[in-house]
């Protein structure tokens, strides 16, 4: 994140052509937040693997922790999984027995998958499915 004028520009770095900007008065965190939720959403739908985030900020740059929805967290760790053990679509659906059309949906950012298919496939990757509900902070807490 960084001032340009009257306006605050939140860039991400490692995800290409994903930034926004925030008008005076306007919350960057809420736009920032949308921009890599469709970033992440156009990326998925069309094949691609999105770059695992780097540790480390552009000099001079602010950095805001924007959280990513699980419904995509979840398809952005399947694909970063595959991709580690170096494995296609078919051959993930082979070790999990699944069809190969089934991982393609697991990794589109429309599907809804259950928890009964997510454990099979961790299986299949030599990972287990961890679930946690996690108390929220800030302004958002009731």
């Amino acid at each position: 994140m960084q001032k340009e004028g009257r306006y605050v520009l939140a860039f991400f770095p490692d995800c290409p052509g994903c930034q926004t900007q925030a008008d005076p008065g306007e919350s960057i965190a809420i736009q920032a937040a949308e921009a890599l939720e469709g970033w992440i959403e156009a990326t998925l739908a069309a094949g691609e693997l999105p770059a695992r985030p780097s540790k480390r900020a552009p000099r001079g740059a602010r950095v805001i922790w924007v959280e990513v929805p699980p419904r995509l967290a979840v398809k952005l760790e399947l694909r970063w999984a595959r991709a580690a053990a170096g494995i296609s679509q078919a051959e993930l659906a082979r070790r999990a027995g699944v069809s190969q059309p089934m991982i393609a949906k697991l990794e589109h950012p429309d599907h809804n998958p259950t928890i009964e298919t997510l454990e099979k496939v961790a299986a299949a990757l030599g990972t287990r499915l961890e679930v946690s509900l996690a108390p929220i902070e800030g302004p958002a807490a009731h």
